[in-house]
């Protein structure tokens, strides 16, 4: 038997997905180009529902969990990396059909990897992770629709989560007027106008049944919440304004009109950060290293080991955990 690593591997249990730290050796690994040693990855909510099975999220089992990893390649037959360079990976359907990231050594395609920016070290880079780079696809969006700072306040829902925190981190050093709205907002007022919001909103005031219209409020608004802060978000949209929409943690439903977009000419803009283009994803990640600042970073994440994933995972289900999470796979 080869030597043995650690990793978060998700199997049945009594009838239940369930995650577990398990020791694996490299036969174990995928016959993937590239072998990375991974030395970080994240906590994502996609990442709780799948190793909690609150969700069955993986495929196939068993399956080493993880959307997100950083970390050196340790040998490849792509031509196009060499062994040493600094890698992530987000997304690419790692934890659902492919093995992930909760894994001190994973093997992956290489059209998977975007080289880490020389602004972030491995811990940095996951501390922005899929949410960050979710979070800057959504402000992408808003800048290439053409809305600016000077057009009214940017509403940014789910604002305590790792996407939302991120998003209003960025919007700010963009000089947008941030409202974010957090179901815990009394708790995190000081946490979200220390990362530039301007002011906040509690949740209720979105989470109830709107109007087809209501009072023109927002620019533009990014949303990872979904279903009925969604849909009163859409409502309160100003005139040709966007809502970025990313995330679901609220709900799949969103019931809503046509009136905000055939009246107002609303856009309503998905986002999908897990099959992104490799052009899409290396411009997000180049923006944010101009964009973040790691004093603020530093502020929206905390570390913590490996061992930890399984009772993390409940607790990002169960909405405890604010800003980021990220996991040092060799602490």
């Amino acid at each position: 038997m080869g030597e043995t690593f650690k990793a978060i591997v998700i199997d049945e249990v009594d009838g239940k997905h369930k995650g577990t730290l398990t020791d694996l050796t490299l036969s174990d690994l995928p016959d993937e180009a590239v072998l990375v040693d991974v030395s970080h990855s994240t906590v994502n909510y996609k990442d709780g529902l799948a190793v909690s099975g609150k969700g069955k999220i993986a495929r196939s089992l068993p399956m080493v969990g993880g959307i997100d990893l950083a970390g050196s390649i340790a040998e490849t037959s792509a031509g196009e990396w060499r062994a040493g360079e600094r890698v992530l990976v987000n997304g690419f359907g790692m934890s659902e059909k492919y093995w992930g990231g909760y894994s001190q050594k994973a093997r992956v395609k290489p059209e998977w990897l975007v080289r880490i920016p020389d602004a972030f070290s491995n811990e940095q880079a996951m501390a922005i992770g899929t949410a960050g780079y979710t979070a800057m696809l959504c402000v992408l969006a808003i800048e290439d629709h053409g809305t600016k700072p000077s057009d009214g306040p940017v509403l940014v829902t789910g604002a305590s989560g790792g996407v939302g925190s991120t998003a209003v981190m960025l919007l700010s050093a963009l000089g947008y007027e941030v409202v974010a709205a957090s179901g815990r907002s009394d708790e995190n007022e000081a946490f979200l106008k220390g990362l530039g919001a301007s002011r906040l909103i509690s949740r209720e005031e979105l989470a109830r049944d709107a109007k087809p219209l209501e009072a023109e409020s927002w620019a533009a608004v990014v949303d990872s919440v979904g279903d009925a802060v969604l849909a009163t978000a859409l409502a309160q949209t100003k005139y040709e304004g966007i809502v970025a929409a990313c995330g679901l943690a609220g709900g799949a439903g969103l019931k809503t009109t046509v009136m905000p977009f055939i009246l107002r000419g609303v856009t309503l803009r998905g986002v999908d950060s897990v099959m992104a283009s490799q052009q899409r994803r290396q411009r997000a990640w180049d923006r944010l290293a101009e964009l973040v600042d790691a004093n603020k970073l530093a502020e929206i994440y905390s570390v913590e080991p490996m061992d930890r994933i399984p009772q993390l995972a409940e607790d990002i289900v169960a909405g405890k955990i604010r800003g980021r999470v990220v996991i040092d796979l060799n602490g």
